[in-house]
């Protein structure tokens, strides 16, 4: 590699160092990592703003920015409040069946949505619920991220990153059911049982707390119905437009933008009310985050490591596949894995055609896909979910760091990769 590439390594590497032991706010450490990345000339502004593959993705900014402007009018309705009643009913206050409803939930949206737009809905309902049961409120958020994550990998719109794989691999909607699907119902099976270990302490059942939420009425939530049924019919045709993005070819985020703004149009809330739930700082970072990987990108670090793993397998389609699905897990939990499958797509697509193409060497894409998918499990960044739950999560003063995440997602994405890799052997390799 080029001084360049190594400086902008160095670089990366400080600012990522920063977020993880929160020296500065994360926001401040993401945006400098960017600003020195443009300034050694390891990106320049076409590059970092312009380009689709190492720039800012503006795709995943914007649908942020509408979903967060939609659920911040959703929140005025009283809506959270009556789904965080009916929630702590149905389970009669119980602090284990709660967090296996949410996180069942959460899983079953993210494979029809996305993960990022599941966890901006689920998350404030979670903050009720809890609330009202006198819950520590860290583990349901962090245990909704990670299960939003494995229930976006069954589906080709669950994920950003299995959008990308499809295109370059030229699968379809049916394919990541056939082939994600049946692994994922196993992996949140397994996912279930590990929130019983990991979350244990926060399961401390409050028999009175469950007595009064026995005896609420879920409707008398509701403060404005004009307004629910205005938010819930543009919710919906947002939803539909998501979920047939395959057949009308309008980008999530435009979906997301043009909801927003029409919620905001046809109602009597006011703008400053709209935005007023926007988690900016959010936004800020994935926008230097994008910028410090796609710099690593125009230097060809990302390449370099890539095409050395492939190197390294070249022929040997078994050891390919796992060399794949474990690098790419370790890859994707240190940067966000939309530009990492962004640049590994291409190899991939080598690697299937030196290996019997979309038949036998299929199995790479799996690989590839799985590996991302879970593997943004392992800590904080490593998926835009997991920023995301952080973001609100800050917004309501009960701040996660990177490490409290992080102790929890590396288990996961570990047990979850560790339990793909004789599925990947014995359904493609044997």
């Amino acid at each position: 590699m080029t001084a360049l590439a190594w400086l902008s390594v160095a670089v990366f590497l400080g600012a990522y160092a920063l977020i993880a032991t929160e020296r500065i706010h994360r926001v401040a450490a993401a945006l400098g990592g960017a600003g020195i990345m443009l300034l050694i000339h390891a990106s320049d502004a076409g590059a970092a703003f312009f380009s689709e593959q190492t720039g800012v993705d503006w795709n995943v900014i914007f649908l942020l920015l509408g979903m967060m402007v939609i659920v911040g009018v959703l929140k005025q309705t009283g809506i959270f409040e009556y789904l965080a009643i009916w929630a702590a009913k149905r389970t009669r206050g119980k602090p284990f069946r709660l967090m296996v409803l949410l996180v069942v939930i959460t899983a079953s949206a993210s494979a029809l949505l996305d993960n990022v737009t599941t966890v901006l809905l689920i998350a404030p309902v979670t903050f009720l619920v809890c609330e009202r049961l006198a819950l520590p409120v860290v583990p349901f958020l962090i245990a909704e991220a990670l299960a939003s994550n494995i229930g976006g990998a069954a589906t080709l719109v669950g994920d950003p990153p299995n959008i990308i794989i499809a295109s370059r691999g030229g699968l379809s909607f049916n394919d990541f059911l056939i082939h994600m699907a049946p692994m994922v119902v196993i992996l949140m099976v397994a996912f279930v049982g590990l929130c019983r270990i990991l979350f244990r302490e926060a399961f401390v059942y409050d028999p009175e707390r469950a007595a009064e939420i026995m005896q609420l009425q879920e409707r008398e939530a509701i403060a404005d119905r004009t307004l629910l049924w205005q938010s819930l019919a543009v919710l919906g045709l947002v939803m539909a437009a998501f979920v047939l993005h395959p057949v009308l070819h309008y980008e999530p985020s435009v979906v997301a933008i043009l909801g927003a703004g029409l919620l905001v149009a046809a109602t009597k809330v006011t703008t400053e009310k709209a935005i007023a739930e926007v988690e900016w700082p959010t936004l800020v970072f994935f926008m230097g985050l994008f910028v410090m990987v796609g710099a690593l990108v125009e230097t060809g670090v990302i390449g370099q490591v890539s095409r050395m793993a492939v190197d390294a397998t070249a022929g040997q389609l078994g050891l390919a596949t796992m060399v794949l699905l474990w690098a790419s897990a370790g890859l994707s939990a240190i940067v966000d894995n939309i530009p990492y499958v962004a640049t590994m797509s291409p190899i991939v697509a080598e690697l299937v055609q030196a290996n019997g193409g979309n038949g036998a060497g299929q199995v790479l894409w799996w690989a590839l896909a799985f590996g991302a998918d879970l593997g943004g499990n392992a800590t904080a960044v490593g998926a835009a979910a997991n920023v995301v739950v952080i973001g609100i999560a800050a917004r309501n003063g009960t701040p996660i760091s990177f490490w409290t995440f992080t102790r929890y997602g590396l288990i996961v994405a570990m047990v979850t990769v560790a339990l793909v890799t004789p599925y990947l052997w014995l359904r493609y390799l044997l």
